[in-house]
C-alpha cells in the first residue's frame, strides 16, 4: 500500500475543510472547489480528505448524508480540543468524558454532518 485516507463528503467543501483546520489544526495540501486534502503539519502521512457530495466522481449511491461512521482522532489533550470547538461553536455532542478503557474523549459533529470522536490517553 502506498497511502490511505478517509474522505468525508460535504455539500461544503470549504465551510468543513477550515472546521477541521480549527479543531485539529490540519493544513491543505491540496484544495480546489470540489476537494481539499488536509494533513497534519507534525506528520504530514496523517491526511483527511473534504470532497464535494454531489461531485461526478462520487457514486450516486454514496450521496446521502453519513450515518454509522464515528471519526476517531487521538490528541494530546481533548480538553484543549474541547475549548477549540466550544471558541468555533462547533457542534459538541458529547462534553470531554472519562472512559472506562483509559481514554478521555468527546463527540462533536462537522458541518457535513460526520461524528468525530476526540480522546486522549488520561
Amino acid at each position: 500500500m502506498q497511502r490511505g485516507f478517509t474522505n468525508i463528503l460535504a455539500e461544503d467543501v470549504a465551510q468543513t475543510a477550515a472546521f477541521y483546520e480549527t479543531l485539529l489544526g490540519l493544513k491543505p495540501k491540496f484544495s480546489s472547489d470540489w476537494f481539499v486534502n488536509l494533513a497534519d503539519p507534525d506528520n504530514p502521512d496523517l491526511e483527511l480528505g473534504i470532497l464535494q457530495r454531489t461531485n461526478e466522481i462520487v457514486p450516486a449511491s454514496a450521496r446521502q448524508a453519513p450515518a454509522g461512521v464515528i471519526l476517531t482522532f487521538v490528541v494530546d489533550d481533548c480538553d484543549t480540543i474541547h475549548q477549540r470547538a466550544i471558541a468555533s461553536n462547533a457542534d459538541i455532542v458529547e462534553a470531554p468524558t472519562d472512559m472506562p478503557y483509559g481514554q478521555r474523549r468527546m463527540i462533536v459533529r462537522d458541518p457535513a454532518g460526520t461524528f468525530i470522536d476526540i480522546s486522549s490517553l488520561v
